[in-house]
């Protein structure tokens, strides 16, 4: 009856005699979905941002990994995919796609998580970090989770405690009055690791760091079916066995 009606009423209007303006028929150029999202630049080998989508247009900067950017356009440009990405605060340039990930193609999960295999030392621990911010739910979580913890493990007991051993020095430590864990605690090159959440504790015995576990939680935590699960407790057991050594180890003193 709401068509009848309609069709009704327009046989009752006034019918023009004057002509149409004439229209050029006009495609509509597609839209590619990734215009209008936003993603995380995180391989800085390829973060170059340019003036235009080409490896050899003139470069603006370089983009730092963790930088959020929107994405303005999409070209293809010497065999590569660019964005035309909005960087704040005032940047506006061409970068190459695959520096960029996001939760707007698929592929990105899977990719970053085999990206953070391959990368080692800082780079390895940051790019982690920038995962578990992008994809908290990811399927390859336990597995960076457990990654990520003994990156850090190794890296304390290995490369923070032996450079804090050689630069602080025991005769101005001594001088100061301070506590000595307190200098070690204090130590400069702990400074980036705590601008990405991460905690470090101190064997005063040995004069050793250790990656206080977080990661290892977690994966016990909210992951106990995975394959992941068992090994994090092993390593949680092992931190808690040589933390609880030494404090026994300073109370017999």
């Amino acid at each position: 009856m709401i068509g009848i009606a309609f069709s009704a009423e327009a046989q009752r209007r006034t019918v023009s005699t004057r002509p149409a303006p004439a229209r050029t028929a006009k495609a509509a150029a597609p839209r590619t979905p990734e215009i209008g999202q936003q993603g995380v630049v995180i391989d800085e080998t390829l973060s170059v941002l340019r003036e235009s989508p080409s490896l050899f247009a003139p470069i603006v900067h370089r983009i730092g990994r963790g930088k959020k950017v929107q994405i303005l356009g999409v070209a293809e440009g010497d065999g590569v995919k660019f964005y035309k990405v909005a960087a704040p605060p005032t940047a506006t340039g061409w970068v190459q796609a695959d520096a960029v990930f996001g939760r707007f193609r698929k592929d990105d999960e899977k990719r970053l998580a085999e990206l953070i295999q391959a990368l080692d030392g800082y780079d390895q621990i940051e790019a982690a970090t920038e995962f578990f911010n992008l994809y908290p739910t990811s399927q390859f979580k336990p597995a960076i989770l457990l990654l990520y913890g003994d990156l850090l493990e190794e890296l304390a007991v290995s490369k923070l405690s032996k450079d804090a051993n050689s630069r602080l020095k025991r005769g101005e430590m001594a001088a100061s009055g301070a506590p000595m864990h307190s200098y070690y605690l204090n130590f400069v090159s702990l400074d980036r690791y705590r601008k990405l959440g991460i905690t470090f504790l101190f064997n005063p015995t040995e004069r050793k760091f250790h990656y206080d576990g977080a990661s290892w939680r977690e994966v016990v935590a909210k992951f106990p079916a995975a394959t992941e699960a068992a090994e994090a407790k092993k390593r949680l057991d092992s931190l808690t066995a040589k933390m609880t050594a030494t404090a026994a180890a300073a109370a017999a003193k």
